[in-house]
């Protein structure tokens, strides 16, 4: 499996000191994992004002503990407030805003000028970043976010690269863009399919992706699909952009937006990894900058769907969406996380994230180089009684390792060559 080459097409221009890596965080373990692998900044859910009604979100107490965490790496916590709100929405508002501001929440993001508005007016210290929601497109638009007081405004996924060299030709502003994740089918944040199949409103938080669903066509009220056949979807590729970071940072791009608060710890930790490790390779020497394919390869260990580049460089066609049954991307499954480790017995406590037993080949990784492939041999828990799997979630495994560890460091098992 591979990404979509695209040609380098853009000219060299101002380099940013460093562009910002901002992660998805659908709870307070995930915040806590972004940072620690490498997030410059995260993105969180509250429990009101969301776009991600069914994420774990975030209470006010979830909120302190998580900015505390994130300074203790020079990181910051943002929180989406990107509903576009009905009149019932509004009480509270404003007492929701001044609690984010209290809690250290660096800025919100935000789509509704009702919300927008309040906040500047209401919660002062909290910067108000220009939700995808709006789905900006044009410098002319960005200007008028920036007249309004705005400091970042986050482009529509439809954005491409000469789209944005043309905003950050002519505004001065942050730009944050999205480089990896999952793309809307309809025009980002539109779509009105889940509210007629199931009463969701998509835009209020509650998108039941029905672009995902398996459907037929019917003629003269009969299946033109054979109940043998596979149903189709019309659900789009995964957006990734790791190969074309030199593009990013060349055009101007100020933050790298990572989707997926609904993800999975692993797969945040894993993408999160590989964007950071690529970036500061190129950061640190523009001119001898080389892709590796450790990267790619980490990113496929984590990939859901099929990958491309999206809108940046051309309108994605039928080839970018998925029409039939996805075969399973990624051939790892997440199987621990690493809790203690002691140097002189070579034991590592783990906790367990998903079945393994001895003769599994398993694979370490974390964020300070810990990167290693071994066969799993015997196993206990905490008091020492061997097991022949790992079998109970959440529990302590002891397990020798072939190198050393870390803790946070994770385990993931291979399920398939």
């Amino acid at each position: 499996m591979s990404i979509q080459t695209k040609p380098r097409s853009i000219g060299k221009r101002h380099r940013l000191a460093k562009p910002e890596l901002l992660a998805p965080a659908g709870n307070l373990e995930k915040l806590k994992f972004a940072v620690h692998y490498g997030a410059d900044a995260v993105y969180i859910g509250g429990q009101k004002y969301g776009l991600r009604s069914n994420a774990d979100n975030f209470s006010f107490a979830e909120m302190k503990e998580g900015v505390e965490f994130a300074k203790q790496y020079g990181a910051k916590v943002f929180v989406a407030t990107n509903i576009y709100a009905h009149n019932e929405d509004i009480a509270g508002l404003e007492q929701y805003l001044r609690a984010l501001e209290e809690a250290g929440i660096a800025a919100i993001i935000a789509a509704d000028p009702i919300i927008i508005e309040t906040a500047q007016r209401v919660a002062p210290k909290l910067e108000v970043h220009l939700s995808t929601q709006q789905s900006t497109l044009n410098w002319q638009a960005v200007k008028f976010w920036k007249e309004e007081g705005l400091p970042r405004v986050v482009l529509a996924r439809e954005t491409s690269i000469e789209d944005i060299a043309q905003i950050k030709a002519n505004v001065d502003i942050e730009i944050e863009a999205f480089i990896h994740g999952a793309m809307c089918s309809s025009f980002s944040g539109r779509c009105v399919l889940s509210n007629h199949f199931t009463d969701r409103d998509s835009n209020r938080g509650g998108c039941s992706q029905s672009c995902r669903w398996k459907y037929d066509i019917f003629e003269e009220d009969m299946p033109m699909f054979s109940s043998e056949e596979d149903k189709f979807t019309m659900g789009s590729k995964d957006l990734c952009m790791l190969e074309y970071i030199p593009d990013l940072i060349d055009v101007g791009v100020d933050s790298f937006k990572i989707e997926g608060r609904m993800k999975s710890l692993h797969y945040v930790a894993t993408v999160v990894n590989a964007y950071r490790q690529a970036i500061d390779s190129y950061m640190a020497d523009p001119e001898h900058y080389e892709l590796k394919q450790e990267w790619l390869d980490d990113i496929h260990k984590a990939a859901n769907r099929p990958l491309n580049t999206g809108f940046f460089y051309d309108t994605p066609g039928a080839e970018d969406h998925i029409y039939e049954p996805e075969e399973k991307q990624a051939p790892y499954d997440f199987a621990g996380v690493v809790l203690s480790y002691d140097a002189e017995s070579g034991l590592a406590v783990v906790q367990q994230r998903n079945h393994f037993k001895p003769g599994h080949e398993v694979e370490f990784f974390g964020p300070h180089g810990t990167f290693f492939k071994q066969i799993v041999n015997e196993i206990a828990d905490e008091a020492g009684n061997p097991l022949d799997a790992a079998r109970h979630p959440l529990q302590h495994i002891v397990i020798k390792t072939e190198q050393p560890v870390k803790p946070m460091d994770m385990m993931r098992k291979r399920v398939r060559p």
